[in-house]
């Protein structure tokens, strides 16, 4: 018997995950798929499974959404949280600002976007003022080191 995908688990294994997007880091549709995807992932035979899993993983209460990585929607494990606020400045605004989707009345989705740093808990802010920027590079990986100075500032 298959062993059953576990999205949040797979973004807690990696940290850091975009959700269907090319880049240097996991990319949470993929793995759901468990071979390279063409076009989107809507039209591939494991969308519904794909849908199910980003859901699962946007509802998940340890892990936020950014456009973090590349522009592109990225899923951040709890665990990086503080090693994300640290480096907050350097990333932009833009790039630390969480990602909700709310359903509206009409069934249609909508992004709520809550900006740095409204979304950190405290715990969170008082955990990430004991690292050191180079930890906390080293924490996010090697997407976060390569991040060229300019498009730090985010603005």
């Amino acid at each position: 018997m298959a062993r059953q995908f576990d999205p949040v688990g797979f973004v807690a294994r990696h940290g850091v995950v975009l959700a269907s997007g090319k880049g240097p880091v996991p990319n949470l549709a993929e793995a759901v798929a468990g071979e390279p995807i063409r076009g989107s992932w809507w039209s591939h035979p494991k969308g519904k499974e794909i849908f199910a899993a980003l859901g699962a993983v946007a509802d998940s209460p340890d892990v936020l959404c950014f456009r973090l990585v590349g522009g592109k929607i990225t899923f951040v494990h709890r665990r990086l949280w503080p090693a994300l606020v640290r480096l907050a400045n350097e990333l932009g605004d833009v790039r630390v600002t969480a990602i909700r989707q709310e359903h509206t009345g009409t069934g249609a989705h909508r992004n709520v976007l809550t900006p740095f740093p409204k979304w950190v808990p405290r715990e969170i802010a008082a955990e990430a003022s004991r690292l050191s920027a180079s930890d906390a590079r080293a924490q996010l990986g090697a997407w976060a080191a390569a991040t060229p100075p300019r498009a730090r500032r985010g603005r």
